[in-house]
């Protein structure tokens, strides 16, 4: 199919435009110079708004840790449910929503591309099942590699190259895109009933520290040449007190850093930004964390944005999440995964008037606010662990209008309110710096070269909004705007029309994309790797790799490292 979108306002920060009415042709599913308009199908995109498809760095939406979730809550089917159509699939759930409802729920708001943030090796092929049965979006994963034997064993010994060689085989075994970091060594001490507490305490048997597992996994990502930094989430995430260990966790890779390069991207920062000794003493330690960035070009972030609803935290770390649990009293599962990870999930619910939860809700957005540069730091929720996705364009009015946020806190928890930030923040963001943090700055920091823009070679992954940003002040009129998010005008998926006026109009398969690393010296499995998975795992080896007939629509991306 060729298509000609005519007379957009075009924002596309890669390539420099800022809300230029612009013509944009589409052709065998990549944009190109110029189609045969005689042939190809218009669409009139006259006083809207036209972005690259929305991109999404950090997302729980496969795997058995949100299919557990999904057991666990039962509830959470029937209070959002998907009508079957004559294109669509039916579906259930509000925070855990099923696979389809996924798929059908980021198209509807212009969104293409989305990357799940832990996958245990383990489960990969559990995850690239549920990956699969994703459609309308291109999808990637990240499997949790801060705690695996291997990596300490090597980390330990300051093998440096030989983990590389095995962080590469990982990857390419189970499928995965990047290096996910959790709770570095607090998750192997879990497993004993424990926990670490700072980046120098020793991990129980191992002898290795957070910081040299930081540290030594971000040599890595540099030797294989890995498109995304390490991505990390921080030691004492969730405690007061704990904007110290996210500053200095960055601090520590600052001389790895190359110039101008992140180095390492902390995710769902928010949870991660708390001043305070105690819950009663909680504040927001999100402006020495925006100075610490706004300083550095080594380190990308995304929010973790707090929505005051109901919602299910899951995530790999467990020792996190039992502290939850005893804190909510709330159901509770909690695992471990043999040699690789641990998990938890804690259903949940954060309430305007509960002032832990009202700071938090201040944080998230103090942080997209004080960062300067809307490159450095990306919107998410941490679907669905700060709330669900679909508060996406929520979140958008709240960025662009300091009348949007004054009518939230003026329902939150008056002593939140009153040691808020926000009040005293003027800054509203511009269309063109939601573009940035919805799209362009969150594929180039995944290094999707293909995704995030609006030039000649990219995918045709397009999003069309129904507002006209000449008569359309998002300051003032943030409801509107909010409204033109939640409901794109047209989806463009690889060059196929699959949402019109917010309804689904083509059901699409996207791809999984996953990274091929070429090394010098391929991984040999010998014999004595293959005793240790006897040992280990519970698998043999030969049953632990995802072979590619697991992905439906396989999109291997091929790096070549340094090693």
């Amino acid at each position: 199919m060729e298509l000609l979108i005519r007379n957009g306002f075009v924002y596309d920060p890669i390539n420099g435009v800022n809300g230029e009415k612009m013509d944009i042709a589409v052709k065998d599913g990549k944009i190109v110079e110029k189609v045969n308009e005689n042939k190809a199908r218009e669409i009139d995109a006259s006083g809207m708004i036209v972005m690259p498809g929305g991109v999404d760095i950090h997302c729980h939406i496969a795997g058995s840790e949100v299919n557990t979730g999904r057991l666990l809550r039962p509830e959470d089917h029937f209070r959002d449910f998907e009508r079957k159509t004559s294109i669509t699939r039916s579906g259930v759930g509000y925070s855990i929503p099923s696979t389809f409802t996924t798929g059908y729920r980021y198209a509807r708001m212009g969104y293409t591309t989305i990357m799940n943030p832990s996958m245990p090796p383990l489960e990969a092929k559990h995850t690239h099942e549920e990956l699969n049965d994703t459609p309308m979006v291109d999808k990637a994963t990240y499997p949790l590699l801060g705690d695996w034997w291997f990596v300490l064993e090597y980390l330990k010994n300051a093998s440096i190259e030989e983990c590389a060689r095995y962080v590469a085989w990982m990857i390419a075994s189970t499928k995965g895109y990047a290096i996910k970091i959790v709770n570095p060594g607090g998750l192997e001490a879990w497993g004993f009933g424990h926990n670490v507490a700072s980046l120098d305490d020793q991990v129980p048997y191992f002898g290795i520290t957070p910081r040299e597992i930081v540290r030594g996994l971000c040599k890595v990502n540099k030797l294989l040449n890995l498109p995304h930094t390490i991505h990390v989430h921080t030691n004492n995430l969730g405690k007061p007190g704990n904007y110290k260990t996210a500053i200095e966790t960055m601090r520590c890779v600052e001389d790895l850093a190359a110039e101008n390069k992140p180095a390492i991207h902390i995710t769902h920062c928010q949870f991660c930004a708390f001043k305070g000794d105690d819950w009663r003493t909680l504040e927001s330690g999100a402006e020495d964390i925006a100075n610490y960035v706004n300083a550095h070009s080594h380190v990308t972030m995304d929010m973790g944005q707090v929505i005051f609803t109901d919602t299910t935290t899951m995530t790999a770390d467990g020792p996190f999440q039992y502290t939850l649990y005893e804190l909510s009293g709330n159901k509770w599962v909690n695992h471990d995964v043999e040699t690789e990870t641990s998990a938890g999930i804690v259903p949940f619910r954060y309430r305007r008037k509960s002032y832990v939860h009202a700071v938090q809700w201040s944080i998230g957005l103090e942080l997209a606010l004080l960062i300067k540069d809307s490159w450095k730091i990306f919107m998410t929720t941490d679907h669905p662990n700060g709330g669900p996705f679909i508060a996406y364009p929520k979140i958008i009015a709240w960025l662009m209008s300091k009348k949007a946020r004054e009518a939230t806190l003026e329902k939150i928890s008056s002593k939140a309110r009153s040691r808020s930030l926000l009040p005293s923040i003027d800054r509203e963001l511009s269309f063109y710096e939601i573009a940035t943090m919805t799209r362009a700055g969150q594929a180039k920091a995944l290094g999707l070269k293909g995704k995030g823009h609006l030039g000649v070679g990219a995918d045709a992954d397009i999003a069309i909004y129904d507002v006209n940003p000449e008569t359309v002040d998002p300051s003032r009129k943030y409801k509107r705007v909010r409204r033109a998010f939640k409901r794109a005008a047209y989806t463009i998926k690889g060059g196929k029309v699959v949402v019109e006026n917010g309804e689904i109009v083509q059901s699409v398969k996207g791809a999984t994309m996953w990274l091929d690393v070429q090394t010098s010296e391929p991984v040999k499995i010998s014999d004595d790797m293959k005793r240790r998975f006897r040992e280990y795992w519970t698998v043999e080896y030969e049953n632990y790799p995802v072979t590619e007939h697991y992905l439906e629509i396989s999109h291997p991306i091929k790096v070549k490292a340094s090693v």
